[in-house]
Protein backbone atom coordinates (compact mmCIF):
# COMPACT_ATOMS: atom_id res chain seq x y z
CA UNK A 1 0.00 0.00 0.00
CA UNK A 2 1.17 3.41 -0.96
CA UNK A 3 1.18 6.32 1.56
CA UNK A 4 0.95 8.94 -1.05
CA UNK A 5 -0.46 12.19 0.48
CA UNK A 6 -2.24 13.18 -2.49
CA UNK A 7 -3.72 16.59 -1.04
CA UNK A 8 -0.78 18.14 0.28
CA UNK A 9 -0.16 19.64 -3.59
CA UNK A 10 -3.01 21.25 -2.45
CA UNK A 11 -1.33 23.28 0.34
CA UNK A 12 0.65 26.48 0.25
CA UNK A 13 2.68 27.76 3.75
CA UNK A 14 -0.22 25.66 5.57
CA UNK A 15 -2.98 26.65 3.72
CA UNK A 16 -5.25 26.08 0.82
CA UNK A 17 -6.92 28.49 -1.99
CA UNK A 18 -10.48 26.28 -0.63
CA UNK A 19 -10.16 24.58 1.89
CA UNK A 20 -9.54 24.82 5.77
CA UNK A 21 -5.57 25.62 6.80
CA UNK A 22 -3.40 22.25 7.29
CA UNK A 23 -3.32 22.86 11.23
CA UNK A 24 -7.17 22.98 11.65
CA UNK A 25 -7.39 19.75 9.67
CA UNK A 26 -4.81 18.19 12.05
CA UNK A 27 -6.17 19.51 14.92
CA UNK A 28 -9.88 18.63 14.06
CA UNK A 29 -8.31 14.73 12.81
CA UNK A 30 -6.91 14.59 16.49
CA UNK A 31 -10.04 15.53 18.14
CA UNK A 32 -11.32 12.58 15.76
CA UNK A 33 -9.22 10.46 16.88
CA UNK A 34 -9.09 10.78 20.74
CA UNK A 35 -12.67 11.09 20.85
CA UNK A 36 -13.01 7.59 18.87
CA UNK A 37 -10.17 5.87 21.26
CA UNK A 38 -12.09 7.22 24.84
CA UNK A 39 -15.64 6.16 23.69
CA UNK A 40 -13.55 2.89 22.69
CA UNK A 41 -12.67 2.81 26.22
CA UNK A 42 -16.04 3.92 27.88
CA UNK A 43 -18.30 2.04 25.56
CA UNK A 44 -16.86 -1.41 26.71
CA UNK A 45 -16.17 -0.29 30.38
CA UNK A 46 -16.79 -3.69 32.12
CA UNK A 47 -13.39 -4.77 29.99
CA UNK A 48 -11.13 -2.02 29.84
CA UNK A 49 -11.40 -0.66 33.65
CA UNK A 50 -13.50 -3.22 35.80
CA UNK A 51 -10.93 -6.53 35.30
CA UNK A 52 -8.08 -4.00 36.30
CA UNK A 53 -9.89 -3.09 39.71
CA UNK A 54 -10.90 -6.77 40.52
CA UNK A 55 -7.29 -7.98 39.89
CA UNK A 56 -5.58 -5.09 42.00
CA UNK A 57 -8.54 -5.92 44.39
CA UNK A 58 -6.95 -9.65 45.16
CA UNK A 59 -3.11 -8.59 45.05
CA UNK A 60 -4.20 -6.54 48.12
CA UNK A 61 -5.95 -8.79 49.82
CA UNK A 62 -3.33 -11.62 49.13
CA UNK A 63 -0.34 -9.75 49.34
CA UNK A 64 -1.49 -7.20 51.05
CA UNK A 65 -3.62 -8.02 54.15
CA UNK A 66 -2.74 -11.97 54.45
CA UNK A 67 1.09 -11.69 53.50
CA UNK A 68 1.77 -8.43 54.60
CA UNK A 69 0.45 -8.95 58.00
CA UNK A 70 3.77 -11.11 58.56
CA UNK A 71 6.10 -9.30 56.29
CA UNK A 72 5.46 -6.11 58.38
CA UNK A 73 6.91 -2.88 57.12
CA UNK A 74 9.23 -2.13 54.45
CA UNK A 75 10.58 1.13 53.68
CA UNK A 76 9.51 2.51 56.87
CA UNK A 77 5.50 2.12 56.15
CA UNK A 78 3.05 -0.83 55.97
CA UNK A 79 4.28 -3.51 53.55
CA UNK A 80 0.15 -2.91 51.95
CA UNK A 81 1.29 1.20 51.70
CA UNK A 82 4.62 0.08 50.35
CA UNK A 83 3.13 -1.77 47.54
CA UNK A 84 0.20 0.13 46.53
CA UNK A 85 2.08 2.29 44.47
CA UNK A 86 3.32 -0.42 42.65
CA UNK A 87 0.20 -1.94 41.63
CA UNK A 88 -1.26 1.67 40.70
CA UNK A 89 1.84 2.03 38.13
CA UNK A 90 1.46 -2.08 36.90
CA UNK A 91 -2.27 -0.75 36.54
CA UNK A 92 -1.26 2.11 34.36
CA UNK A 93 1.23 0.07 32.55
CA UNK A 94 -0.74 -2.96 31.42
CA UNK A 95 -3.95 -0.99 30.36
CA UNK A 96 -2.26 1.68 28.52
CA UNK A 97 0.11 -0.80 26.66
CA UNK A 98 -3.04 -2.86 25.69
CA UNK A 99 -5.68 -0.21 24.93
CA UNK A 100 -3.13 1.22 21.84
CA UNK A 101 -1.82 -1.79 20.82
CA UNK A 102 -5.19 -3.72 20.62
CA UNK A 103 -6.93 -0.63 19.04
CA UNK A 104 -4.59 0.09 16.07
CA UNK A 105 -3.91 -3.41 15.48
CA UNK A 106 -7.92 -3.58 15.29
CA UNK A 107 -6.88 -0.74 12.50
CA UNK A 108 -4.37 -1.87 11.08
CA UNK A 109 -6.71 -5.30 10.85
CA UNK A 110 -9.81 -3.46 9.50
CA UNK A 111 -8.16 -1.34 7.20
CA UNK A 112 -8.92 2.07 8.10
CA UNK A 113 -5.74 2.55 9.48
CA UNK A 114 -5.19 3.29 5.72
CA UNK A 115 -7.19 5.80 5.42
CA UNK A 116 -5.69 8.09 7.95
CA UNK A 117 -1.86 7.77 6.05
CA UNK A 118 -3.49 8.66 2.53
CA UNK A 119 -5.52 11.66 4.11
CA UNK A 120 -3.55 15.24 5.15
CA UNK A 121 -3.10 13.92 8.37
CA UNK A 122 0.04 14.39 9.55
CA UNK A 123 1.71 11.08 11.47
CA UNK A 124 2.42 12.78 14.82
CA UNK A 125 -1.05 13.87 15.14
CA UNK A 126 -2.32 9.76 14.14
CA UNK A 127 0.33 9.10 16.94
CA UNK A 128 -0.79 11.92 19.55
CA UNK A 129 -4.31 10.33 18.97
CA UNK A 130 -4.03 6.69 19.89
CA UNK A 131 -1.21 7.89 22.44
CA UNK A 132 -4.09 9.93 24.21
CA UNK A 133 -6.60 7.13 24.36
CA UNK A 134 -3.96 4.82 26.04
CA UNK A 135 -3.69 7.70 28.82
CA UNK A 136 -6.76 7.99 29.65
CA UNK A 137 -7.46 4.83 30.03
CA UNK A 138 -4.32 4.15 32.04
CA UNK A 139 -5.32 7.33 33.97
CA UNK A 140 -8.85 6.26 34.74
CA UNK A 141 -8.10 2.44 35.53
CA UNK A 142 -5.10 4.40 37.75
CA UNK A 143 -8.05 6.90 39.65
CA UNK A 144 -10.03 3.11 40.09
CA UNK A 145 -7.30 1.43 41.55
CA UNK A 146 -6.42 4.14 44.26
CA UNK A 147 -10.05 4.08 45.18
CA UNK A 148 -9.48 0.25 45.76
CA UNK A 149 -6.14 0.40 47.68
CA UNK A 150 -7.69 3.31 50.14
CA UNK A 151 -9.78 0.54 51.68
CA UNK A 152 -6.49 -0.96 52.22
CA UNK A 153 -4.41 1.30 53.82
CA UNK A 154 -4.25 4.48 53.98
CA UNK A 155 -2.38 6.75 51.42
CA UNK A 156 -1.49 10.21 52.03
CA UNK A 157 0.02 11.57 48.74
CA UNK A 158 3.74 12.86 49.41
CA UNK A 159 4.85 15.05 46.42
CA UNK A 160 1.43 15.48 44.05
CA UNK A 161 2.92 17.18 41.24
CA UNK A 162 5.62 14.76 41.24
CA UNK A 163 3.37 11.66 41.44
CA UNK A 164 0.56 13.61 38.19
CA UNK A 165 4.09 14.14 36.13
CA UNK A 166 5.17 10.27 36.46
CA UNK A 167 2.08 8.72 35.87
CA UNK A 168 0.95 10.66 33.28
CA UNK A 169 4.81 10.02 31.52
CA UNK A 170 4.39 6.35 32.21
CA UNK A 171 1.09 6.01 30.73
CA UNK A 172 2.72 8.22 27.52
CA UNK A 173 5.46 5.88 27.27
CA UNK A 174 3.99 2.60 27.45
CA UNK A 175 0.88 3.86 24.91
CA UNK A 176 4.17 4.06 23.02
CA UNK A 177 5.50 0.56 23.52
CA UNK A 178 1.73 -0.55 23.02
CA UNK A 179 2.08 1.49 19.18
CA UNK A 180 5.42 -0.21 18.41
CA UNK A 181 4.29 -3.59 19.37
CA UNK A 182 1.02 -3.43 17.14
CA UNK A 183 3.30 -1.91 14.22
CA UNK A 184 5.01 -5.01 13.87
CA UNK A 185 2.15 -7.75 15.13
CA UNK A 186 0.45 -9.72 12.06
CA UNK A 187 -1.65 -11.24 13.87
CA UNK A 188 -3.31 -11.48 17.82
CA UNK A 189 -0.86 -13.55 18.97
CA UNK A 190 1.64 -11.05 17.94
CA UNK A 191 0.18 -8.45 20.07
CA UNK A 192 -0.01 -11.00 23.10
CA UNK A 193 3.80 -12.01 23.05
CA UNK A 194 5.22 -9.18 24.53
CA UNK A 195 3.03 -8.42 26.97
CA UNK A 196 2.69 -11.86 28.39
CA UNK A 197 6.78 -12.93 27.92
CA UNK A 198 8.23 -9.15 28.60
CA UNK A 199 5.92 -6.77 30.29
CA UNK A 200 4.79 -8.94 32.43
CA UNK A 201 8.40 -10.40 33.80
CA UNK A 202 9.92 -7.15 34.15
CA UNK A 203 6.16 -5.71 35.69
CA UNK A 204 6.66 -8.41 38.37
CA UNK A 205 10.88 -7.39 38.95
CA UNK A 206 10.26 -4.12 38.89
CA UNK A 207 9.91 -3.43 42.59
CA UNK A 208 6.12 -3.48 42.83
CA UNK A 209 6.82 -6.26 45.66
CA UNK A 210 9.98 -5.06 46.98
CA UNK A 211 12.66 -3.01 47.63
CA UNK A 212 16.11 -3.81 45.67
CA UNK A 213 17.69 -3.11 48.88
CA UNK A 214 16.98 -6.74 49.62
CA UNK A 215 18.79 -8.27 46.67
CA UNK A 216 22.06 -9.10 46.72
CA UNK A 217 24.96 -6.04 44.95
CA UNK A 218 24.83 -8.65 41.85
CA UNK A 219 21.06 -8.68 41.40
CA UNK A 220 21.00 -4.79 42.49
CA UNK A 221 22.83 -4.39 39.60
CA UNK A 222 20.88 -6.52 37.26
CA UNK A 223 17.76 -4.73 38.70
CA UNK A 224 18.84 -1.62 37.98
CA UNK A 225 18.64 -2.61 33.81
CA UNK A 226 15.08 -2.79 34.61
CA UNK A 227 13.25 0.59 33.35
CA UNK A 228 9.73 -0.18 35.42
CA UNK A 229 11.65 -0.27 38.33
CA UNK A 230 12.82 3.79 38.02
CA UNK A 231 8.86 4.43 36.96
CA UNK A 232 7.75 2.09 39.85
CA UNK A 233 10.37 4.12 42.98
CA UNK A 234 9.52 7.53 41.29
CA UNK A 235 5.63 7.15 40.97
CA UNK A 236 6.74 5.52 44.92
CA UNK A 237 8.35 8.80 46.39
CA UNK A 238 5.77 10.83 44.58
CA UNK A 239 3.08 9.32 47.18
CA UNK A 240 5.03 7.83 50.27
CA UNK A 241 8.12 10.19 49.86
CA UNK A 242 11.03 7.53 49.60
CA UNK A 243 12.85 5.54 46.84
CA UNK A 244 15.28 3.19 45.99
CA UNK A 245 16.16 5.15 42.73
CA UNK A 246 17.04 9.21 42.97
CA UNK A 247 14.20 10.87 41.57
CA UNK A 248 16.50 12.45 38.60
CA UNK A 249 17.71 9.24 37.20
CA UNK A 250 14.17 8.08 37.20
CA UNK A 251 12.93 11.20 35.02
CA UNK A 252 15.72 11.25 33.03
CA UNK A 253 15.15 7.44 32.09
CA UNK A 254 11.49 7.76 31.55
CA UNK A 255 12.03 10.91 29.23
CA UNK A 256 14.62 9.32 27.64
CA UNK A 257 12.41 6.13 26.56
CA UNK A 258 9.66 8.83 25.44
CA UNK A 259 11.33 10.49 23.48
CA UNK A 260 13.31 7.17 22.04
CA UNK A 261 9.54 5.61 21.55
CA UNK A 262 7.59 8.48 20.07
CA UNK A 263 11.15 8.89 17.47
CA UNK A 264 10.82 5.29 16.72
CA UNK A 265 7.32 5.19 16.16
CA UNK A 266 7.74 8.19 14.07
CA UNK A 267 10.20 6.27 11.57
CA UNK A 268 8.56 3.39 11.21
CA UNK A 269 5.22 5.40 9.88
CA UNK A 270 6.76 7.77 7.69
CA UNK A 271 8.40 4.64 6.45
CA UNK A 272 5.29 2.11 6.27
CA UNK A 273 7.12 -0.36 7.85
CA UNK A 274 4.47 -2.85 9.27
CA UNK A 275 1.73 -1.06 7.93
CA UNK A 276 2.76 -1.24 4.00
CA UNK A 277 1.26 -4.52 2.30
Amino acid sequence: MSVDRPYESNFTNGESSDGPDLFSINLVGLLTIVRREVRRVLRIWVQTIVPPAITMTLYFIIFGSLIGSRIGEMGGVPYTTFIAPGLIMMSVITNSFGNVVSSFFSGKLQQHLEEMLVSPLAHTTIILGYIAGGVVRGLAVALLVTLVASFFTELNIAHPMITISVVILTAIVFSLAGLLNAIFANSFDDISIIPTFVLAPLTYLGGVFFSISLLSPFWQKVALANPILYMVNAFRYGMLGSSDITLSTAFTIILFLLFGLFGLTLFLLRRGIGIRS
